[in-house]
């Protein structure tokens, strides 16, 4: 019994060491990630607000949506900014959009991801995820399937489909939650 007591005083010793260790770095290295990715979704909404004013922020957590930005234009509701979750082939991603009053998608951009390099990843360019600028109002809905795209967008789509998926249904749930607002 002795021959496992010591191996077993030092194994606990070396895990209490590597836990406390972690538990440091940890409380190191999290306000400096959290400020960075509050940094980033700063940027992602200046960037697809374009010339409007961001308002402040309201918590949705409704489905994609989680957090909404009222975007003003000469101090009018000019539309909105939507944080918005969703999943991908990679797993859970976030991405913001921009929407006129009427619920069209008038900017998007893929903030956090991990999509397949070479495939999903590819709508991190602003090209590619514009093929879905302009839809989402009443008569010209968030295209959902490949088959409700041009010719030209299939092929960006072609191999990320998954991903597609999950950005058009977050776009199209942005769309119907600006709806909802009725152009406040």
């Amino acid at each position: 019994m002795s021959k496992l007591l010591k191996p077993a005083i030092v194994l606990a010793l070396i895990s209490a060491v590597a836990a406390s260790l972690l538990a440091f770095v940890n409380n190191v290295t999290a306000p400096i990630i959290y400020e960075y990715e509050n940094a980033v979704l700063l940027s992602a909404l200046r960037e697809v607000a374009g010339d409007k004013e961001i308002g402040s922020q309201t918590a949705v957590n409704d489905g994609y949506v989680s957090n909404s930005f009222e975007l003003k234009e000469n101090g009018a509701n000019a539309g909105y900014v939507l944080d918005l979750v969703t999943t991908g082939y990679g797993g859970e991603f976030t991405l913001v959009a921009a929407y006129d009053k009427d619920g069209a998608v008038t900017a998007a951009k893929l903030v956090s991801h991990s999509e397949t390099p070479g495939m999903g990843k590819r709508f991190e360019e602003a090209s590619n995820i514009g093929i879905f600028i302009g839809f989402g109002t009443d008569s010209n809905p968030v295209p959902e399937s490949k088959s409700d795209l041009s010719a030209e967008s299939t092929a960006i789509v072609s191999g990320a489909t998954i991903t597609f998926g999950g950005i058009s249904k977050a776009l199209a749930a942005g769309s119907a939650y600006v709806k909802a607002q009725g152009g406040r």
